[in-house]
């Protein structure tokens, strides 16, 4: 994984760290089981203090991310069983499971066929459903599905897992840090797909090297976009004076803006930057994530032969 490091930020090196490594794994440029550098080895490659790597680390692994192995290294925690029953795989295995019992119990496929149909015809989802605590989030990530599926999607809190009322005609969905707690919650037998982040990485790379002396805003409804982009910046070495704040829930927010080089936005607030502005939209959610729930879609539709 590539990191980016400003040693003359006012954001301490330590949050820096956490921030981009916290991003990586959400995103997936970073995979369960692997191995991160050492701590001199970052501290070396970095011209930072031993401690402020180890801090870090430190920091990861109470928070479950990280796993230090004495003698051994530092590791991603191994989340893998929650990466199985995700997507198209979990599915996949529910299906297979119906027709390895069928094949066992001697039932032949045009009876499980229409017990199949039976049941899509009683009650076929027919829309998304995600489950996220954050309403500011919750709005930026709806936007994003909308452009990508025909399905109606809607948004509810963590109340939505024991309802019957809301989990009737819906496919759950969650965002990767809570996909754990919902499937806890879920009622047994219900699928939860888990969303997955585009890689903030990539979404850099255009930008590298940083161009000093440069005004940009970053801009946005969810005020963990603010800070993490801010982060992300100015460790990639955008001059933390040059980066313009602004939190599009509150009056006022677009003055200024014209005179940017740029605004940084998640993509429900670039449909509200002025026209006059470079909005560059940040999309949450990866293209895999997006084209997952197309098939899904396609899935549901499909009829059964």
């Amino acid at each position: 994984m590539r990191f980016w490091i400003s040693h003359t930020s006012e954001v301490p090196i330590r949050e820096q760290l956490v921030t981009q490594i916290v991003l990586a794994i959400l995103s997936e440029d970073l995979k369960p089981g692997a191995r991160l550098p050492s701590t001199r080895e970052l501290a070396r490659r970095f011209r930072i203090h031993p401690n402020t790597v180890s801090a870090a680390y430190k920091d990861l692994e109470k928070a479950s991310w990280l796993e230090l192995r004495r003698g051994s290294g530092v590791y991603l925690c191994n989340h893998s069983e929650q990466r199985e029953l995700s997507a198209e795989l979990g599915l996949d295995r529910l299906i297979a499971g119906i027709f390895s019992s069928a094949r066992q119990s001697g039932i032949p496929l045009s009876a499980v066929r229409k017990r199949l149909r039976h049941w899509l015809d009683l009650q076929p989802p027919d829309h998304f459903l995600l489950i996220e605590p954050d309403a500011e989030l919750a709005n930026i990530v709806l936007a994003e599905i909308r452009q990508a599926v025909t399905f109606p999607v809607i948004a509810s809190d963590m109340s939505a897992c024991t309802s019957r009322e809301h989990l009737e005609g819906a496919i759950p969905m969650a965002m990767p840090s809570k996909v754990a707690a919902v499937r806890a919650k879920l009622p047994e037998g219900v699928e939860c797909i888990g969303l997955r982040l585009r890689s903030v990485t990539d979404s850099l790379v255009p930008w590298m090297p940083a161009r000093k002396q440069m005004l940009v805003a970053v801009v946005s409804s969810w005020p963990d976009f603010l800070k993490r982009a801010r982060t992300m910046l100015v460790a990639a070495g955008f001059d933390s004076d040059g980066l313009l704040l602004r939190d599009s829930r509150k009056a006022g927010w677009e003055k200024g803006l014209r005179e940017t080089a740029a605004v940084i936005c998640d993509s429900l607030t670039a449909t509200h930057v002025p026209k006059t502005c470079r909005a560059l939209a940040f999309p949450l959610l990866a293209p895999a994530s997006l084209a997952e729930l197309r098939r899904y879609e396609d899935f549901v539709r499909q009829p059964l032969n």
